[in-house]
């Protein structure tokens, strides 16, 4: 026979009911707490690697202009001229031409004279019988050979000029009773001496 609905619990199923459900535990009781979550690692300090510096708020002091010493315009030295240059500059006695012919050496000397060895005491007297002689026999060019001179073994802080003859002639060329005679002095070409001979030419016997 079915039960009827609408019908509550007997006496004894409720006293069994309230059994059970003192020995059920809710399901909301029995959820566990969510575990605290670990704090993260800190971060390890290398204690080899040293610290950034501190920026400075100071500027950079600028930097000194160089001043460069100016430029000092160079020395000039003044030296004496040379036997050839002094004769070059005297005045010329005689036609371009032929002063230029007689320097090239284009002019060759009729008679010469060789004053190596001789002292200024042998050389002077030699030379004034060896250019009036030229002269008398209508020579116009002559050679007068007297050598470059040997250098000094003590110079000094200025050194003197090579050969006593070689300085000497041309004065005594310039100087009288030769400068009478004498029209023109120039130092010889290589090809009769270069600076260690002198061409004289000699004026016209009158």
């Amino acid at each position: 026979m079915a039960r009827k609905r609408g019908r509550g619990l007997s006496a004894d199923d409720r006293k069994i009911w309230d059994e059970v459900r003192r020995g059920v535990t809710p399901l909301s009781s029995q959820r566990k707490s969510p575990a605290p979550q670990a704090e993260p690692p800190k971060p390890k300090i290398n204690a080899s690697i040293p610290a950034p510096a501190p920026k400075s708020t100071l500027k950079p002091a600028s930097p000194k202009p160089v001043i460069r010493p100016k430029a000092q315009p160079p020395v000039k030295v003044d030296r004496a001229p040379t036997l050839a240059e002094q004769l070059d500059a005297a005045p010329r006695q005689m036609d371009r031409k032929a002063f230029l012919r007689l320097k090239r050496g284009k002019t060759p000397p009729e008679a010469r004279i060789d004053l190596h060895g001789m002292t200024l005491a042998q050389a002077h007297p030699a030379l004034i019988r060896f250019l009036n002689d030229a002269r008398a026999r209508g020579f116009r060019t002559v050679l007068v050979i007297t050598g470059k001179g040997r250098a000094s073994r003590d110079d000094g802080p200025v050194p003197g000029r090579r050969g006593v003859l070689k300085q000497q002639v041309p004065h005594w060329l310039s100087s009288a009773p030769l400068a009478a005679i004498v029209q023109q002095v120039t130092e010889a070409h290589l090809r009769h001496g270069g600076s260690g001979a002198y061409y004289v030419r000699l004026r016209r016997s009158s």
